[in-house]
């Protein structure tokens, strides 16, 4: 696998853009300069974040989200796999 992160990257395994490999691996995101432990889903060229909003949660039982714009950078916790 290469060390290269998607573009977009979600936690939820229903969406398109999840990776369950990579995820295993650790990804760590950075916005607007801050570390960010609480990322549900990230774009890079669009430039957002979207992060739980407290405890609440819709019908299904998923975390209600709040979408943050800003500077994206994704990297990896884990660079060598186990």
């Amino acid at each position: 696998m290469t060390d290269t992160l998607p573009d977009r990257l979600c936690n939820n395994p229903k969406s398109p853009y999840h990776d369950a490999e990579l995820l295993e691996r650790g990804v760590g995101i950075r916005f607007n300069g801050a570390e960010k432990t609480n990322v549900e889903e990230y774009c890079i060229s669009e430039g957002w974040i979207r992060v739980a909003a407290g405890k609440a949660r819709d019908r299904a039982g998923n975390p209600m989200t709040i979408k943050l714009n800003g500077k994206v950078e994704p990297y990896l916790r884990d660079p060598e796999p186990a």
